[in-house]
C-alpha cells in the first residue's frame, strides 16, 4: 500500500523535471575555469572553425571581455526563410574573465529559433555549438516555453517582436545598405559596425553594431547598460551587441524594452540591478540607431 501511495508523487516529479528539461533560457554555459581570455578566445576560434562556422565579427566591449559571432548556412537558410529572421542569423560566443576564472558562453539557439519566431528550430546549430564548445548549463533566466517564447513581451505594454522600431525607409535595399555602411563607418551617434551578414536569396542585410556613450548619452552606452543588469555569477556578455536589420529598402531595431528583455526576462522591475536604473536606455538606443542610419 505505501509503494502504491508512492507513485502519483513519483508520477508527479518525472513530469516536473521533464517540463523544467524542456524550458528554454537565453544562454548555454560552455565552461569555465583558469585561463586567460585571449586564450580562451583563441580556442573558441578554432573549435568553431572546425565545426563550420565563420566567424563573422569579434567585439570586445570593455576590459576581461571578448565576444565572437559567428554564423553557418543553417543559420542563414533559416533566416531567410523567417519573416525578419536576419535578427536571428548570427549567434555570439561570450568569454569573459570573472575574478579568477574565465567563463565561455553562447546565446542558445533553441532559444533564439522561438522568441525571434523563426520557421526551424536550430537544434543542429544547437547540437554543433555544443559539440565545438561544450555545454555545462542553459542559464540566463527561470525558462519559458517554446510557445511562451514566440509571444514573448516583458509586461504589458512593452513591445513583441513583431513590433521592432523602423529607424529608416529608402528607395531601395542597395540605398538603404550604403546608408547603413556609411553611417556606421563613421561612428555617428557612438554606433559603429561590428559585423554584417547578408540572407541568401533575399534582400536583406544583419548589422551587429557597438555602442558607445558618455554624459547624455551614457545610457545608450554598452558598457554603461552591462554594468547595471550583467551582475550574476555567471555572466551574460553575449547579449552583446545589438542588431540593425536592412530589410528591403527599410531600416529595423528591434525596441529595447523587447531586445533587452528576451536576454534578461527575470531582470526586476524595480530596485538595484533592475530595469528602473536603465529607464531611459530604450529610447536613447533607439534614437542613437537612427541617427546613425540616417543620410
Amino acid at each position: 500500500m505505501k509503494i502504491k501511495k508512492l507513485w502519483p508523487s513519483v508520477l508527479l516529479l518525472a513530469a516536473l523535471n521533464v517540463q523544467g528539461a524542456d524550458l528554454l533560457k537565453p544562454f548555454v554555459l560552455a565552461s569555465r575555469g583558469a585561463g586567460t581570455v585571449a586564450e580562451k578566445a583563441e580556442q573558441a576560434k578554432a573549435a568553431l572553425s572546425a565545426a563550420e562556422f565563420t566567424v563573422v565579427g569579434n567585439y570586445s566591449p570593455y576590459a576581461d571581455a571578448q565576444i565572437l559571432i559567428v554564423t553557418s548556412d543553417e543559420l542563414k537558410k533559416n533566416a531567410a526563410a523567417s519573416e525578419h529572421g536576419g535578427f536571428g542569423a548570427g549567434q555570439r560566443i561570450a568569454v569573459t574573465k570573472v575574478k579568477d576564472e574565465v567563463q565561455v558562453s553562447y546565446t542558445q539557439p533553441l532559444y533564439m529559433a522561438n522568441v525571434y519566431r523563426m520557421k526551424g528550430d536550430l537544434s543542429g546549430t544547437a547540437k554543433a555549438l555544443e559539440a565545438a564548445l561544450g555545454k555545462l548549463e542553459d542559464y540566463g533566466a527561470k525558462g519559458m516555453s517554446a510557445a511562451q517564447a514566440r509571444k514573448y513581451h516583458y509586461t504589458i505594454g512593452m513591445e513583441y517582436f513583431d513590433e521592432p522600431s523602423e529607424l529608416a525607409d529608402f528607395g531601395s535595399y542597395e540605398e538603404a545598405l550604403k546608408a547603413v555602411e556609411a553611417g556606421l563607418s563613421t561612428n555617428k551617434s557612438g554606433v559603429s559596425k561590428v559585423y554584417r551578414i547578408d540572407l541568401p536569396g533575399k534582400q536583406e542585410s544583419v548589422f551587429g553594431v557597438a555602442m558607445k556613450g558618455s554624459g547624455d548619452s551614457k545610457a545608450m552606452d554598452d558598457r554603461f547598460l552591462m554594468s547595471e543588469i550583467d551582475f550574476r555569477e555567471i555572466r551574460s556578455t553575449a547579449h552583446l551587441p545589438y542588431e540593425i536589420l536592412v530589410s528591403a529598402g527599410k531600416v529595423y531595431a528591434l525596441y529595447a524594452r523587447f531586445r533587452i528583455a528576451i536576454n534578461f526576462p527575470d531582470l526586476s522591475m524595480m530596485g538595484a540591478n533592475s530595469f528602473m536604473n536603465i529607464m531611459a536606455a530604450p529610447e536613447a538606443i533607439r534614437s542613437a540607431l537612427q541617427k546613425a542610419v540616417q543620410k
